[in-house]
């Protein structure tokens, strides 16, 4: 009884933060937003998800929700740079040019 009042709880929460009637799968899949994506680096697309974390963190409720979504961001970016080295715009190791000192 008490897991089906706090999902009650918890869903009337999420239906607070949100206009009536919104759909979150039916506001990603309308025709305007897919050229968006579609024309996006997939690192890109990571960053923007660290960033919709980064605002859920500012928004959360407790501070473990914040450390929640602010480790969610740090993953999130982590596979941007990742993405990044792998489609070969980030070299994969930084080189260091030593130079001659004048003594």
């Amino acid at each position: 009884m008490i897991a089906a009042r706090t999902r009650i709880d918890i869903n009337d929460r999420w239906r607070a933060k949100f206009p009536e009637g919104y759909d979150p799968v039916r506001a990603v899949a309308t025709p305007e937003f897919r050229p968006h994506v579609l024309s996006m680096k997939q690192s890109d697309i990571f960053r923007d998800h660290a960033d919709n974390c980064l605002q859920l963190a500012e928004r959360a409720d407790g501070q473990p929700a914040q450390k929640r979504y602010s480790r969610m961001a740090d993953a999130w970016t982590a596979l941007a740079n990742e993405q990044d080295w792998l489609d070969g715009e980030v070299p994969p190791v930084k080189v260091r040019v030593l130079q001659a000192q004048d003594a």
